[in-house]
């Protein structure tokens, strides 16, 4: 059982910056992965980043990569996803989730927090 509450969404302009967070509580498993999910309207859910709680392992989207940066503090049980440049196709409802492994599919991952709208603009 883990709860996940993501934070830091907005409105930017493309090209700007955002930083989203994600606060982890209850059991958080070692060598769990967390990973960043979005979800725009009319399109399926999508991994954009994922990062196991220990070690170096990191996984992005081809259409993320150079552009954000997902990082992790386990003191404070919290994973981020620094995003920049950002650009209009970006815009989606940002999800964190918990799951066993680094893997692409939403199936893969156990729990999700409410999510936290992006939405970039023109």
């Amino acid at each position: 059982q883990v709860q996940l509450v993501e934070s830091g969404g907005g409105l930017v302009q493309a090209g700007g910056s955002l930083r989203l967070s994600c606060a982890a509580s209850g059991r958080t498993f070692s060598r769990s992965v967390m990973g960043w999910f979005r979800q725009s309207p009319g399109k399926e859910r999508e991994i954009v980043a994922a990062i196991r709680w220990s070690g170096g392992d990191t996984y992005y989207a081809n259409s993320v990569k150079g552009r954000f940066t997902i990082s992790r503090d386990n003191a404070k049980n919290t994973v981020y996803l620094q995003m920049n440049s950002l650009k209009p196709e970006d815009t989606a409802v940002y999800y964190c989730a918990s799951g066993p492994y680094i893997r692409t599919n939403t199936n893969d991952y156990d729990y999700w927090g409410q999510g936290t709208q992006v939405t970039v603009s023109s």
